[in-house]
């Protein structure tokens, strides 16, 4: 199993909801989250002094699923989520030792 971590920009959710649901890529994690890249942020001014506003807000949407649909998952965001412009966010995939369902107790595919 994979954990398929995306940061996206937040006006792409409701598409990324939309085709994750169609997919059999399951359930997905949501969390409201700031930071910079490339893109490097701007600069505003707030009485005559100079404020650096490099945090840009953006959203993580986790996927924790079976080997099989690391690639699926991958290719749906970046076809929902790419602009082509600096600051689309980025994709990382790690790998998961266990899940276990607490209501149930069910593990690994099982669980998820």
């Amino acid at each position: 199993m994979k954990k398929v971590q995306a940061i996206i920009r937040p006006d792409f959710l409701e598409d990324l909801e939309e085709r994750i649901s169609e997919s059999d890529i399951g359930g997905m994690t949501v969390s409201a989250v700031h930071g910079c890249g490339k893109q490097n942020g701007w600069k505003e001014y707030y009485r005559g002094t100079e404020i650096a506003m490099n945090m840009q807000p953006k959203l993580c949407c986790e996927f924790v699923v079976e080997d099989s649909l690391v690639e699926e998952a991958i290719a749906l965001i970046v076809e929902v989520c790419r602009t082509g412009e600096v600051g689309d966010g980025k994709i990382f995939v790690t790998p998961v030792e266990q899940v276990v369902r607490i209501r149930t107790g069910e593990r690994d595919s099982a669980a998820l």
